[in-house]
């Protein structure tokens, strides 16, 4: 029977199973990215972003069309992660912008809403590329439109736009030869289709565990399966005792213990010896198990919890947690009268202890951690605008992979301006703050600092998690690569011989110093040597050895 409209109910649905799909998938499309690098973390962006929103939707105490598209669209734009996650919170927010004017939608509705979708990502991006999640994004939308006129059947519709997606997907090596040369699609465009497949087998009737989502009793028709969720709780007592043996049992009384338990409950386990019985069970009749049990011995050691109590104590504590924290959050922001509010104030991304205590010196007010391994959310970057008393903020995101999310955040911001410099690297963070002066406007400081970080060259040492070609470099698992700014520069088995071979493409003739950050794998012995030699060979330079305390990246240095 063909379906024609999808309503809220069925939506939500399909929402959480792409969401749900996306995350099972996420270490595959990490998997994907470019270069091999331990931090591929494309599908967690893009996972973590999806699923903010996800948890939005879960929480509906009222489901129609209009608050679902809230819900997804602001849940995705808070929650969004890395460049991919903030490129898929605006596919959302421009496809949710259509579909909150309907209760139904149908395959005009849904091709009107999936060309606003991509109309409002690519305005996102100031120099989209192709061969991108916005590829596979506008070819799935464009495929929309021209199915219009061949069927009204959304089963037929959606799979015709996910083939339309799959086969330009494929396409992207095409576009991108970098992704030719590592042999791999865009993970970007990979993680977009996996959401689209996902909410696809929703349409299609395929059963999809929502278990990892908390729903709201919203009588919508997604059902709520948290197992903790009191109403799910079905044996509402975990009992567990020890029986003392009058003498062994056989295997076959064993078994029938273990049907009897099976008669009264569940998450039963049932561990015997020749002497005791160790006994598991969750039953709503504590008093049966305890007869059956004596009658193959005494009782020792037993133990009954009402689970449904505890469950509510739980919800208790988690609710007065949630207060505590917000209530802390609140009162410290109304520490200072936003009249007393100082002129200029800072943040910056950072990842390891010692960096972190760099930045504070330079005048930082609120670090987020966050950085390579883990990009922090554009919600992450609000609440720490939020707790910095300043009319005007400078983020310094320190990661081109978090640039977006910053900017997003700025966006957002409702009583302060945000200044996002576009710092890609820590040393670019470092520079833009030993260039600020203080007598001069934030808009004056901003244009400064953004052209001074283009005179730093950064260069980061870490190793290889599989084998590929990259610039023509052979790169086995393990290597250790020098990365710079545009690219890998060094390859090679000996750290040090890589790490040299990359300062040696980045210093020249205009060079001055030197800055070595040592990460938390590398010994300040070690270090402190390897600054030795980097003095000894460019004795012209000033070198500058700093304990980083960054994880994956052995080093990162610059040259100025």
């Amino acid at each position: 029977m063909a379906t024609s409209i999808i309503d809220a109910s069925q939506l939500a649905k399909m929402f959480l199973a792409g969401a749900k799909n996306l995350d099972a998938k996420k270490e595959w499309i990490n998997e994907l990215n470019v270069f091999p690098v331990p931090d591929g973390d494309t599908g967690t962006n893009m996972s973590m972003t999806i699923l903010s929103a996800a948890k939005e939707v879960s929480s509906l105490d009222k489901l129609n069309m209009k608050s679902l598209s809230k819900a997804i669209s602001s849940g995705s734009l808070r929650g969004a992660r890395g460049n991919s996650g903030v490129i898929l919170s605006q596919l959302f927010r421009g496809f949710t912008k259509v579909i909150a004017n309907y209760e139904e939608i149908d395959t005009v509705v849904l091709a009107e809403a999936c060309d606003k979708a991509v109309e409002t990502a690519y305005k996102a991006v100031m120099k989209p590329k192709e061969g991108t999640i916005l590829t596979v994004a506008r070819a799935a939308a464009d495929k929309a439109i021209e199915m219009v006129a061949e069927t009204d059947d959304l089963e037929v519709y959606i799979k015709a736009v996910i083939d339309e997606a799959d086969a330009v997907l494929k396409k992207t090596p095409d576009m991108l030869p970098v992704l030719k040369q590592a042999g791999v699609v865009d993970s970007g465009g990979q993680g977009l289709l996996t959401v689209l497949e996902g909410a696809y087998d929703a349409l299609m009737g395929k059963e999809i565990d929502y278990s990892s989502f908390e729903t709201g009793s919203t009588g919508s028709g997604i059902v709520k399966i948290s197992a903790e969720t009191e109403a799910e709780i079905k044996f509402g007592y975990c009992t567990e005792f020890i029986i003392v043996l009058h003498r062994p049992l056989s295997d076959d009384e064993v078994v029938a213990y273990k049907s009897f338990l099976t008669s009264i409950g569940d998450s039963i386990v049932v561990v015997a010896d020749d002497e005791i019985v160790k006994t598991h069970v969750h039953t709503n009749d504590p008093g049966l198990a305890i007869q059956e049990a004596l009658k193959h011995g005494s009782l020792s050691k037993i133990k009954i919890d009402n689970m449904r109590e505890e469950h509510q104590e739980r919800l208790i504590k988690d609710a007065e947690k949630v207060a505590a924290q917000q209530a802390a959050t609140e009162q410290q922001t109304a520490e200072v009268d936003p009249s007393e509010w100082k002129e200029i104030g800072f943040i910056s991304v950072s990842a390891g202890d010692g960096l972190s205590e760099i930045f504070k010196g330079l005048g930082v007010d609120h670090m987020i951690e966050g950085g390579q391994t883990m990009n922090p959310s554009t919600d992450d970057i609000l609440s720490a605008v939020e707790k910095v008393p300043a009319k005007n903020i400078f983020v310094l995101p320190n990661n081109k992979n978090i640039i977006l999310a910053a900017n997003q955040a700025a966006s957002l911001s409702e009583d302060k301006k945000i200044f996002v410099v576009p710092t890609k690297t820590i040393p670019q963070g470092i520079a833009a703050l030993i260039n600020f002066i203080p007598d001069q406007s934030a808009e004056e400081n901003f244009e400064r600092m953004s052209e001074e970080i283009g005179n730093v060259k950064t260069g980061q040492i870490t190793y290889a998690v599989r084998d590929t070609v990259i610039d023509d470099k052979e790169i086995k698992e393990n290597d250790y690569m020098g990365i710079g700014d545009s690219g890998i520069l060094s390859v090679g088995q000996d750290m040090e011989e890589t790490l040299l071979d990359m300062v040696d493409q980045l210093v020249d003739e205009e060079s001055g110093i030197i800055s070595l950050y040592y990460g938390s794998d590398v010994k300040e012995a070690d270090a402190t040597a390897l600054a030795e030699k980097l003095q000894e060979k460019y004795e012209d330079l000033e070198v500058e050895l700093n304990c980083g305390g960054q994880p994956i990246y052995y080093y990162i240095l610059s040259v100025e």
